[in-house]
């Protein structure tokens, strides 16, 4: 397995958003708060950086 370094960022939420992720680990869906955020994460990463990077691509065959 290999390690990944991590590092810690400072995140504000809503209340609300805290206490339903809350409600997710206490359900079982994720085993930490942090991990369900990570997951959201990773997703927006999927969905998005695909764009991101054509756009930065575009960008430099432009130039």
């Amino acid at each position: 397995m290999v390690k990944v370094m991590m590092k810690r960022i400072t995140l504000r939420l809503p209340e609300q958003q805290i206490e339903l992720l809350e409600q997710m680990v206490d359900a079982g869906e994720f085993p930490t708060v942090s991990e369900a955020v990570r997951d959201a994460v990773r997703q927006l990463i999927e969905r998005r950086a695909g764009r991101i990077i054509r756009d930065s691509d575009q960008v430099s065959f432009k130039v």
